[in-house]
């Protein structure tokens, strides 16, 4: 560190004695090893994806989807990531840590995509290969903005690579025009993007273009659009829903056929390719730091039996709860979680003797079918027309019948709204989707969870974009 820190006083006190550093200082970014020199073969093109794939690894969006939710507080020791507080009762300020955090991380995938796809049209390769890759960086980069929007909400749309003054300072778009790119880079993607991968999964396929694709539009409440994007996917006869819900959040779950676009994690002896949200989530006694702490109203809402009189198999999937089963023949403690009692279960396992928490290879599902069901049941129900609710009822009874409860009816459009959204926080809970839900419900839906603490603003809440942009980005100034 002595080092590091002698040689950049010197180029500073260079660069103070020196008027050329003027121009060095405004001159474009330059490297040794340049983005021409470099996107010179096939070879390279595929390191640079998966150079695009590997920066999606830090995953914080629990902070907001659950967080700052009424499923979860922060958790954790009191002092530990307070920051995270401000998240949870909406004070946070553009200095808040996880708010740069998420969003440099999100915009470095962006940037690794946008290099992608300039560079790779000019190498010389395999035509279906080369169209493969871009499709696969659009597709993340939608993926990257579609986050974005949704907790900044009015966010620069940077789609050149970050070389120059004028691909870095960019102003804010808005969210409509967002939108309008996520769905371009999508449309553009699938073509080039295959319905499957003999080897080489986790990638992008046409699949997951399409989920995506179905859930901004049904954030638009493009509720036609969106049920058209379903239908596309589901012709593709790719995805079903696995038997156990349980097995989801399991050790190779990544290859469910349940499973349309998640981020995998292998474990050998590089700590960083295991997932971190198994030392977020898990207790102290395991060496965890016990964040994202369940609430007692996400408990709550579990209180239908199945039809054989039993508690929904999905909440003890979910949380850890006082005296039942947990990891390594253990038997959960309320105790392990100072601030509320619960844990989240899913992302935890049973880690071998001397294997690190950090070494867990339990994926994290973005997108899965049974979302995508509830999806359709809900733009099903919105769309209205004749038969609207008895056609949502088809696609919510297939998720309910896996849970062992019984099918149900609605009456009115209204009722059944109510049954799909209670479904969704069962089915989805603690895999980062009650916040955005909440807020793209609407103001009744967030201030009725939320609470008397949280104040609407309109068109809907959005996260302050954070400091660090705001000084680094002059469009913003």
């Amino acid at each position: 560190m002595t080092y590091k820190k002698l040689y950049f006083s010197t180029f500073v006190a260079l660069c103070l004695t020196a008027s050329s550093c003027n121009d060095f200082l405004s001159s474009d970014l330059k490297g040794a090893y340049t983005s021409e020199s470099f996107f010179t073969s096939s070879e390279n093109a595929v390191l640079a994806v998966n150079g695009v794939y590997n920066s999606l690894y830090g995953n914080t969006l629990w902070i907001f989807g659950d967080v700052a939710s009424d499923d979860a507080v922060k958790g954790g020791n009191a002092g530990d990531q307070a920051d995270i507080n401000a998240i949870n009762d909406f004070t946070a300020t553009s200095d808040n840590g996880p708010l740069s955090v998420y969003w440099q991380s999100a915009y470095e995938t962006i940037s690794r995509a946008n290099n992608a796809i300039k560079y790779i049209p000019g190498i010389t390769m395999d035509a279906t290969l080369k169209e493969r890759l871009i499709g696969e960086s659009k597709f993340l980069r939608a993926y990257s903005f579609f986050n974005l929007v949704n907790i900044f909400g009015q966010i620069p749309l940077k789609l050149e690579p970050q070389n120059t003054s004028q691909a870095i300072n960019v102003g804010l778009s808005s969210v409509s025009n967002v939108y309008t790119q996520i769905e371009k880079d999508l449309t553009e993607a699938i073509p080039a993007l295959p319905a499957s991968y003999a080897s080489e999964k986790g990638r992008a396929t046409q699949g997951a273009a399409y989920a995506l694709l179905a859930k901004a539009q049904l954030y638009e409440k493009k509720y036609g659009d969106c049920l058209s994007s379903i239908s596309q996917l589901e012709n593709l006869k790719q995805y079903d829903l696995v038997k156990d819900y349980s097995n989801l959040f399991k050790p190779g779950a990544e290859d469910s056929v349940e499973v349309i676009f998640g981020f995998r994690y292998v474990n050998n002896t590089t700590v960083s390719l295991g997932n971190n949200l198994n030392v977020m989530f898990s207790p102290a006694i395991e060496g965890g730091y016990y964040f994202d702490a369940p609430t007692q109203a996400y408990v709550d809402a579990f209180t239908e039996k199945t039809t054989s009189g039993g508690d929904d198999p999905r909440l003890d999937a979910s949380i850890g709860r006082d005296g039942k089963p947990w990891f390594n023949n253990n038997t959960f403690s309320s105790s392990w979680s100072e601030a509320t009692g619960y844990l989240v279960k899913k992302y935890n396992e049973n880690m071998k003797s001397g294997v690190a928490k950090s070494q867990s290879t339990v994926p994290y599902h973005a997108i899965r079918y049974a979302d995508i069901l509830l999806m359709k049941a809900e733009a099903l129900n919105e769309a209205g027309g004749t038969d609207a609710v008895s056609k949502a009822a088809i696609e919510l009874n297939r998720v309910r019948t896996r849970a062992h409860l019984a099918s149900v009816t609605a009456s009115t459009q209204a009722n059944m709204r109510s049954i799909i959204r209670n479904e969704r926080r069962k089915e989805l809970g603690f895999e980062f989707h009650r916040f955005f839900d909440l807020m793209r419900w609407g103001k009744d839906a967030a201030e009725a969870a939320l609470g008397a603490d949280f104040k609407w603003v309109e068109p809907r809440f959005y996260f302050p974009i954070p400091q660090t942009e705001i000084d680094a980005n002059t469009a913003l100034q």
